[in-house]
């Protein structure tokens, strides 16, 4: 089965089970910095300010901002080209075998959130978070089950990669829907003109990247001007690249995603983690992971999303919605659900635009994060390892 499957698709779970472990080194100096002798010099780094640009065109952001809104941009625009070539040619352009991964995901989303709402219902800031355990980490979650090996069959593999693109997928949604600012009516309408340009680029068939791409930079700064969060100019520039089934492995769209990938995977997405996982453990107990945000995120994290993804997958298979991948049983796909629940660098974000004017929340938000994926990644692993020796 693996010999039919896209060459992308081979190369992409190889990348993202390979960054995992990058990824995972990265917040761990993260914490033993945040939490040393040079915590201060971490967290002043983190607020310095920059200013990039050319007089009136230019901001000047924090380091901290810098990361967040400009480097997370091209994270978002690189999964927004796999989005697009999944649905094109990959694992979700068939209906029949996609079914599962996205009803899966569905589950995953709103059951995690209905957890994290019944803890924190009473308090309309906090509740502000409900989406924060909503999201699964694609290169944590392949990581550890790359760990298993060829013990775990690809078509488990496929089944978590199409959730986690789908996953990423409704974040996107859930970012420009409920974590925007307010609206400035000007630069929407410059956003739409650059939009435009970038279709009519398209029609064209250019298939140089340079005009695209300097056509993004303007949209990207209209974008953090307009209110919107500017990650999304990431995602409008990449649904504009041009990719057709006929293309196969030459299109411009692999062609971009193949050269920025090791630079997302080991540069961009563990410096987000490096900038975003740093959190004083000082004075830490049991009860401070009782208040409503950090038991909020652990709770949907690590109970909301595997029985999200495990009840709606059961229930797609018994009425013939879907199929049950092959090779597979209901212990070993459970297993797979319960790393879903490691939410970390997509969870960390969204924490970030749900308390960015209740920053008193923050720490929570990382402390939950944290929490939930590392027993969602444990008690994954263990379980899945039990399941495929049976």
């Amino acid at each position: 089965m693996i010999k039919n499957l896209s060459k992308p698709f081979k190369w992409f779970f190889q990348l993202e089970a390979a960054s995992g472990l990058v990824l995972l080194i990265a917040a761990v100096i993260a914490l033993i910095v945040s939490n040393s002798n040079f915590s201060d010099l971490y967290f002043r780094t983190l607020e310095h300010y920059l200013f990039i640009g050319i007089n009136e065109f230019g901001l000047k952001l924090s380091l901290h901002h810098w990361i967040n809104d400009l480097l997370m941009a091209v994270f978002f625009f690189f999964v927004t080209l796999e989005i697009k070539r999944e649905f094109i040619q990959g694992e979700l352009s068939n209906l029949k075998k996609a079914m599962l991964p996205i009803i899966a995901a569905v589950g995953g989303m709103v059951v995690p959130a209905i957890f994290y709402i019944a803890i924190n219902f009473e308090n309309s800031e906090t509740l502000n978070g409900w989406a924060i355990p909503s999201a699964t980490d694609i290169a944590f979650s392949l990581g550890i089950l790359s760990l298993l090996g060829s013990r775990v069959p690809i078509s488990l593999k496929i089944f978590l990669t199409a959730l986690a693109i789908i996953d990423d997928l409704g974040a996107i949604l859930i970012i420009a829907f409920f974590y925007s600012g307010d609206l400035s009516i000007s630069y929407l309408g410059l956003i739409l003109i650059s939009y435009i340009f970038l279709l009519i680029l398209n029609k064209l068939g250019v298939k140089k990247f340079l005009p695209y791409l300097l056509v993004g930079i303007f949209m990207w700064f209209f974008t953090y001007k307009s209110g919107i969060h500017a990650t999304i100019a990431g995602v409008l520039l990449a649904s504009t690249i041009p990719h057709k089934v006929k293309d196969r492995d030459f299109s411009l769209l692999i062609k971009v995603e193949h050269i920025i990938s090791p630079y997302v995977a080991f540069m961009i997405m563990p410096l987000f983690a490096f900038a975003n996982a740093g959190v004083s453990l000082e004075g830490l107990t049991l009860s401070s992971l009782m208040m409503p945000v950090p038991l909020g995120i652990v709770l949907g994290l690590f109970v909301g999303k595997q029985v999200g993804v495990m009840f709606f997958s059961f229930f797609a298979v018994k009425f013939r919605i879907a199929q049950m991948p092959d090779n597979s049983n209901w212990f070993s796909l459970y297993g797979v659900s319960i790393l879903t629940g490691i939410g970390f660098t997509m969870s960390l974000f969204v924490g970030n635009l749900a308390f960015i004017e209740n920053t008193q929340y923050i720490d929570g938000v990382k402390i939950g994060v944290l929490a939930g994926s590392l027993l969602s990644t444990v008690i994954g692993y263990f379980t899945l390892s039990i399941a495929i020796k049976k």
